[in-house]
């Protein structure tokens, strides 16, 4: 089942690549209509109510990261885990 399922996965995948080359492709080949069509579905999808977001646009995206140590809250007196400093070299002992 899984050998399936990653089949089809890789299929969708190349399908998609394909059909991405091919739409930028036909983009260049006709500009015009396709700025014409871009724009008569942006308008379809403003006047439902969906926001498009682009480079442009004065909307952010706020990105914040942490380190694993901030991530893991500290346990007082514990010292049965092994501290940043130890590596793992994935050979017995």
């Amino acid at each position: 089942m899984k050998e399936v399922s990653g089949k089809q996965a890789i299929e969708y995948r190349n399908y998609r690549r394909a059909r991405d080359r091919a739409l930028a492709r036909l983009s260049q080949l006709y500009a015009d209509d396709y700025k014409r069509l871009l724009l008569e579905e942006r308008e379809n999808d403003e006047q439902e109510g969906k926001k498009w977001v682009g480079v442009a646009d004065s909307s952010r995206i706020t990105i914040t990261t942490r380190s694993r140590e901030s991530a893991i809250p500290a346990v007082a007196g514990r010292t049965d885990y092994e501290s940043p400093d130890d590596s793992y070299d994935g050979g017995e002992a």
